[in-house]
């Protein structure tokens, strides 16, 4: 029997939360084609005849513009020193950029077993041109790590993958019940659904500058009761979130109820307010009020 925790690595955009939903046959991470759509570590639970893989999802890894961006890269530095095996997960349908280096020379410098995981190389259609690409990542480490080819998207050499991990993780007996595939609250997963749907519906700076918290979840035998704030940063962002009468603010709320029922396989009553609270991404006090503070 074998158990441990994987971290994902990766720059924003490389398929990280749609890779973990991918392995776990179900959706308990957000995944949009937009940057900074993983906030916060989130733990992702597969136990196996072999094991008991928890895998640790990540924020993408980038350059900090505020005090959120800080706490997004320090996520990531957080989950590398913790984990028992490293997957850097890369765009194979492109070579290395400057963000690859900066992970492979600034967290990737550790004794951890690292498994190289080129994701979305089924969008090439030349060989050459992969193995082109995989030769700009292998360059970036002096010794050779396992590399496997997997599509995210359509799970393509998961197994594979998981074949890999389990080589590499010590011996030890399963750290969660086996029915347990997250840690996460119906709070973190109605605040993270809520954010998804702001992601998919809004664009241009509004998506980063959009915190959600649960005031209220009330939970009873035919239904649950929630309320929840969306803050945004300046009232213009406001204007936009509501929008002409409030239509985007009901398409939101509706999209994020349908899919809460789903989870729940109850009701779900979702109330919706949007509320400024002018560069909360700055702030530290404000940061921590969101749940962006890290563990102890």
């Amino acid at each position: 029997m074998k158990s441990g925790f994987v971290a994902i690595i990766g720059r924003p955009n490389v398929g990280k939360s749609t890779l973990l939903n991918q392995i776990l046959g179900q959706k308990i991470v957000i995944a949009t084609d937009k940057a900074q759509t993983t906030r916060k570590r989130i733990k992702g639970i597969l136990t196996k005849e072999e094991g008991q893989i928890v895998f640790v999802d990540t924020p993408g890894v980038h350059k900090p513009l505020n005090k959120l961006g800080e706490f997004l890269l320090d996520e990531a530095k957080f989950a590398v020193p913790d984990a028992d095996v490293i997957l850097f997960l890369v765009d194979g349908s492109e070579p290395a950029g400057k963000g690859d280096k900066w992970i492979a020379k600034n967290l990737l410098q550790t004794e951890i077993p690292i498994i190289l995981v080129m994701n979305k190389v089924d969008k090439i259609k030349k060989q050459g041109k992969i193995e082109e690409n995989l030769l700009s990542y292998k360059i970036l480490f002096e010794k050779n790590h396992p590399i496997v080819r997997v599509s995210a998207k359509t799970g393509r050499n998961i197994n594979t993958l998981l074949k890999n991990i389990f080589k590499k993780l010590p011996k030890g007996e399963i750290l969660y019940p086996e029915d347990v595939v997250t840690e996460e609250t119906m709070r973190d997963v109605t605040e993270e659904i809520i954010r998804e749907k702001i992601l998919l519906n809004t664009s241009d700076e509004i998506p980063h500058s959009v915190a959600v918290k649960v005031e209220k979840y009330q939970e009873d035998e035919d239904i649950d009761r929630i309320k929840a704030i969306i803050y945004c940063e300046h009232k213009s962002q406001k204007g936009i979130l509501i929008g002409k009468g409030g239509n985007l603010l009901k398409k939101i709320g509706t999209e994020a109820r349908i899919e809460l029922e789903k989870i729940t396989e109850k009701k779900i009553f979702l109330g919706l307010e949007v509320k400024i609270e002018k560069d909360w991404r700055k702030k530290d006090s404000i940061l921590k009020n969101f749940g962006y503070k890290q563990e102890d």
